[in-house]
């Protein structure tokens, strides 16, 4: 303004000063208040009944029959459906016939030890009998009485004779021990037989309702798909999905303040009781579990809804409208533009902790 008379640059200067002032009150403006502030992070949600698990069959075959019905009660061990295969069954026959061949050799009437034996008491006999042979004739040689090739073929008989019946004894005990491993591997074979048979009858592993059945009859079994799916009757609990920035600020305990489409806007707190550590990789999110502390008169599995899990709060706090905050830290009074230090924040307002008092009113700053 070099080379203007100075009643021409007062009056320039007055009038930016009144200009911004006049600017600063066209703005919007408020004192800060103070109220009770929550912090907390927001989760979709879905309703399941407590230790709900899918039903496998151990074995494949064909759907023979459903025993239940979706919604049934069911107690441990009743039976849900029953699957036909034609080949187990007859592999227990097959076992059980080679169980009772089995049985039949090693104690049985006509068994292979049995006719050992009697081999074996033959041997003794003819032992006993070229024993003596070769004893007396041994006494007359030493008399030299009898002559010298009956003596050895009396000696032979007697030495073969022994052989024999020492042979005839190692094969029966050798036998007895083959029998015997036979008979329990056979009994084995069949017991695991039966085992599988038993596997065609799928039964409940809890006390708890049929919530789905996903064959019909006469359709194929696998091993790889569900044919049922079952859980607690009267237990349910909240299944949430955290965005994986959020995740830090959970813990076990904390409450959940739940609202479930079926029932608009009716608020029930909940109580986290689980975090599981494995993201998913294809949504990005934590699923946690939370149980209700007063639960809906009804509930059915899959009802959605959403829910704020409260991280932090505080009462008479110094807050602000997060929309007049300028760069995160900083805020826009009469005099200026200075910085405060923010705490918790909700979905519309934000706690300051220094910087800012309650007496000091801010503006809006220009979007």
């Amino acid at each position: 303004m070099k080379g203007y008379p100075i009643f021409f640059r007062f009056l320039i200067g007055f009038i930016s000063v009144t200009s911004a002032l006049s600017c600063n009150e066209n703005r919007e403006k408020l004192l800060p208040s103070k109220v009770t502030i929550t912090e907390s992070v927001y989760t979709s949600v879905t309703i399941q009944p407590d230790s709900l698990y899918q039903v496998y069959a151990a074995v494949g075959g064909i759907l023979d029959k459903n025993f239940v019905e979706e919604g049934d009660s069911v107690a441990k061990g009743t039976s849900i459906a029953q699957i036909i295969n034609n080949t187990p069954k007859l592999n227990s026959e097959n076992a059980q016939l080679n169980l009772q061949l089995a049985r039949e050799n090693y104690s049985g009437s006509n068994t292979v030890l049995m006719a050992l034996s009697d081999e074996i008491k033959a041997a003794e006999l003819q032992y006993k009998n070229d024993s003596v042979n070769f004893c007396r004739q041994e006494n007359l040689w030493e008399q030299n009485i009898g002559s010298k090739i009956e003596y050895e073929n009396r000696k032979l008989a007697y030495e073969l004779s022994s052989n024999n019946l020492s042979l005839l004894k190692s094969n029966f005990e050798r036998t007895k021990t083959e029998l015997k491993t036979k008979l329990k591997q056979a009994e084995n074979n069949y017991e695991t037989s039966l085992i599988t048979t038993q596997d065609f009858n799928v039964q409940s592993k809890i006390n708890g309702t049929v919530y789905a059945l996903y064959k019909n009859q006469g359709e194929i079994i696998n091993t790889m798909e569900p044919i049922a799916a079952i859980g607690s009757t009267n237990d349910f609990i909240i299944e949430m999905l955290v965005d994986e920035v959020d995740i830090v600020k959970l813990k076990i305990g904390q409450t959940a303040l739940i609202t479930l489409d079926a029932y608009g806007s009716k608020v029930y707190s909940a109580i986290i009781n689980k975090i599981y550590p494995r993201k998913d990789e294809r949504s990005q999110t934590f699923k946690i579990e939370a149980i209700f502390s007063e639960p809906p008169e009804v509930l059915y599995p899959g009802l959605a809804g959403e829910g704020n899990i409260i991280i932090s709060q505080k009462e008479n706090a110094i807050t602000i409208p997060k929309e007049y905050l300028i760069d995160d830290n900083k805020v826009l009074t009469e005099e200026g533009i200075i910085e405060i230090v923010t705490g918790i924040q909700d979905l519309e307002r934000i706690e300051v902790r220094s910087g800012l008092d309650a007496e000091t009113y801010i503006l809006k700053p220009e979007e």
